[in-house]
């Protein structure tokens, strides 16, 4: 069975001793994917303070950032966006961003219909409000 790492730079990079996928046999596992810009590593929308606390961000620019990610990742290594077969997405304020971000989700996965389990976490490793972990076929 094939194990292959892999890393891009079509996505963020990690923050972590970690890559943004691995290859097993036919299965491709994503690393937790966020909005990050992978040129320059901002956040879409994203405004904070001195002290570096969130303003204002936009979870709509954030949403179309981190699939634009994810499919830079999924190209890297071999896959597709219609290949997904699972997806787990992590939001920071699930009241206030679920309509926008199910709106936004709409949009990318009406074709791919992976499975999707949506869940609310109190923070992530950066100021950003979405990340999703993807599992894809090649």
């Amino acid at each position: 069975m094939s194990d292959e790492i892999i890393k891009t730079e079509n996505a963020s990079n990690p923050l972590g001793t970690y890559p943004h996928a691995r290859k097993v046999g036919n299965l491709l596992f994503l690393s937790g994917i966020g909005p990050r810009n992978p040129k320059d590593n901002s956040i879409p929308g994203l405004e904070l303070d001195k002290e570096g606390n969130i303003i204002k961000y936009d979870i709509e620019a954030e949403c179309h950032s981190v699939f634009a990610n994810v499919k830079g990742v999924l190209e890297a290594s071999g896959s597709s966006w219609d290949k997904i077969i699972d997806v787990t997405v992590f939001l920071t304020n699930m009241k206030k961003d679920f309509p926008l971000y199910n709106k936004v989700y709409a949009e990318y996965f009406s074709k791919v219909q992976a499975c999707r389990t949506t869940i609310e976490v109190k923070s992530l490793p950066t100021p950003i409000a979405i990340e999703l972990k993807v599992i894809a076929t090649i």
